[in-house]
């Protein structure tokens, strides 16, 4: 098949309603409607026997008397054709890429319980943009132990020719992933190919950590939070409770409805807050039809409303920063920092609060707090130094607040950034050393003279004296206004020709994904499961179907756990009011779920 993106190039929306006579003047190519059709069942997950639908064959016989559509198993050999040829580019594109690359894992399961492995890779391209590619959705016989993990990444790095770009690893904390990044870090800094002999190399998911530091918080659950619960299933029970809401939302004067009303899960942290989020916009109509129906006997006192607000307004920055944290279009590394330094000062709040039911939602958080993130860790502490916005003065003044002037844990970070940035110079130094021509300068030295020279050119012409000019001219500089929304990739592409060195630096270092799910993943507490459909098909099938869905599209097999998340946990209960209420009792309530 041919290059399809050549061949087919896009549509915009005029062309899409051309009139039948201009439809019928293109002369019909079936190359090109072939690969259109192709790439239509993979990014709408269609079947494969989609063409061998008798309404199908008659709408298209209709639009083309003479097509002849494909078989499913003509369009299965098109699919994996498709794949190698989108696989060759992508490994192209990785070889050009100048940067380091950071991968993400994740493990999944099929509904037959057949293991799989997600391996993305992330890297930020000639015009300075965040990429993300999912260059293996492989099966993953047990054991899923350390050593089989090791043996299968090790193995996928070097098919994709990327074992020498590698710059970190973000993981969830399953043990095996702690053992497998363990091997796997030593195998790399034997040959080499690590910086800093890979003290940066793991970097552990944060949104997993912030999920499990919330379901930690949500242990004992306040009861106001169950009567929220119980007030949704009431008026969930029956089509006469419904109407009954609807009348009690118009009687408080409540225009905009749109919003629904939200019945959480307990797997997903979420949608819980999202519940009460929800159930506080239409707090008077509960009250309201308290007081209008005596069956209705979950309403909250105005005490338990009060609580209701605070815990939803506490869990709601968790929510944003999980959401932030899961960004893939979008630098995060920079963003751990701050919000995590914020997030320990609300589960501090927390603690102190005058609120009993408060103090035990701080106390678990600050338990599993400490836990994991007691320990700023120091390439996340780099990441927000080379946000201009921040630079070092936001470590030195988050450090002075949680352990005094002149702490210890400022000064490591100093000293760490600067022992890269000088790891950096050495690279930068060696790489300007190979391009100069063999024959541009005469050398009169002997072998046993130039080692004798290499202490004068390595301390007094090497990266210390560099150091000393564009690191601290960066540190020294004003810093961008924090309030300010800016691109810092599109700063640093700005910027690259005042800071050679440490642009390469902040390219690879704002490349870390701190999160290894989309954010429409990171609320579940079960492992990702693979649909039905993916689960009857074979393994590079599904591999082929899923890579090739995110190489073309950009999507990737999180954009259906997103639609999962969405009907599970917030479109439970849907409320549209109109003007007559009687002639729209069918449609009153939609449920999606």
């Amino acid at each position: 098949m041919k290059r399809h993106l050549n061949t087919c190039p896009a549509k915009n929306n005029v062309e899409l309603f051309m009139s039948a006579s201009e439809l019928c003047s293109q002369k019909f190519d079936p190359l090109v409607f072939r690969s259109l059709l192709v790439e239509a069942i993979i990014k709408h997950n269609l079947p494969f026997n989609f063409v061998e639908h008798e309404g199908i064959k008659a709408l298209f016989a209709y639009v083309c008397p003479d097509i002849k559509l494909p078989c499913r198993n003509t369009v299965k050999a098109c699919v994996l054709r498709m794949f190698k040829i989108e696989k060759q580019a992508l490994h192209n594109l990785l070889g050009s890429v100048e940067g380091r690359i950071c991968l993400t894992l994740d493990l999944w399961s099929s509904q037959c319980t057949d293991g799989y492995l997600a391996l993305t890779a992330h890297f930020v391209d000639k015009d300075w943009k965040l990429n993300k590619r999912i260059i293996s959705f492989c099966h993953m016989p047990p054991p899923h132990s350390g050593v089989a993990l090791c043996e299968k990444i090790s193995a996928l790095v070097t098919e994709w020719g990327i074992e020498k770009k590698l710059f970190s690893i973000t993981l969830d904390n399953a043990s095996s992933n702690i053992c497998f990044v363990n091997i796997l870090r030593n195998q790399l800094n034997i040959r080499g190919l690590l910086l800093m002999n890979g003290d940066f190399f793991h970097v552990r998911c944060c949104a997993h950590i912030l999920n499990l530091i919330v379901q930690d918080g949500l242990k004992e659950i306040d009861s106001s939070v169950v009567k929220i619960r119980e007030c949704i299933k009431y008026i969930k029970g029956s089509e006469a409770r419904k109407l009954k809401f609807q009348e009690c939302v118009r009687q408080v004067g409540i225009l905009d409805s749109k919003r629904g009303l939200r019945q959480d899960v307990p797997t997903r942290w979420n949608s819980t807050y999202l519940m009460l989020n929800s159930a506080i916009f239409y707090r008077y109509a509960f009250i309201n039809l308290g007081l209008s129906d005596s069956n209705f006997e979950s309403c909250p006192s105005s005490e338990e409303w009060d609580k209701v607000v605070k815990i939803s307004k506490f869990l709601g920055y968790f929510y944003d920063v999980t959401c932030l944290f899961s960004g893939t279009k979008y630098p995060t590394s920079n963003l751990f920092f701050p919000k995590v330094f914020v997030i320990q000062l609300q589960i501090k709040a927390a603690i102190d609060d005058c609120d009993s039911f408060m103090n035990k939602m701080g106390d678990y958080m600050r338990m599993k707090f400490e836990k994991y993130w007691s320990d700023y860790s120091l390439i996340m502490s780099i990441a927000i130094i080379l946000d201009p916005r921040y630079k070092l003065h936001f470590v030195d003044w988050a450090y002075t607040k949680l352990h005094g002037v002149n702490s210890m844990e400022y000064k490591n970070v100093y000293g760490t950034l600067t022992a890269l940035f000088n790891v950096y110079s050495e690279i930068s130094a060696h790489l300007n050393y190979s391009n100069i021509p063999m024959n541009s300068t005469p050398n009169h030295q002997t072998e046993s003279g130039d080692a004798f020279f290499e202490d004068f050119d390595n301390n007094y012409n090497g990266p210390n004296s560099v150091e000393k000019g564009e690191l601290q001219k960066y540190l020294d500089d004003k810093r961008l206004d924090r309030r300010h929304d800016i691109d810092v990739l599109s700063w640093w592409q700005m910027e690259r020709f005042h800071y050679p060195i440490l642009s390469q630096l902040a390219r690879d270092v704002l490349t870390i994904p701190i999160s290894t799910v989309a954010s429409e993943s990171a609320f579940s507490i079960r492992g990702k499961v693979l649909d039905q459909y993916r689960t009857s098909l074979l393994p590079d099938t599904v591999q082929a179907l899923l890579c090739t869905r995110d190489w073309l599209f950009g999507k990737g097999v999180y954009a259906e756990e997103s639609a999962n998340v969405e009907n599970l946990g917030e479109n439970i209960i849907n409320i549209t009011l109109e003007d007559n209420i009687s002639s729209q009792s069918s449609n009153t309530f939609s449920h999606d779920g």
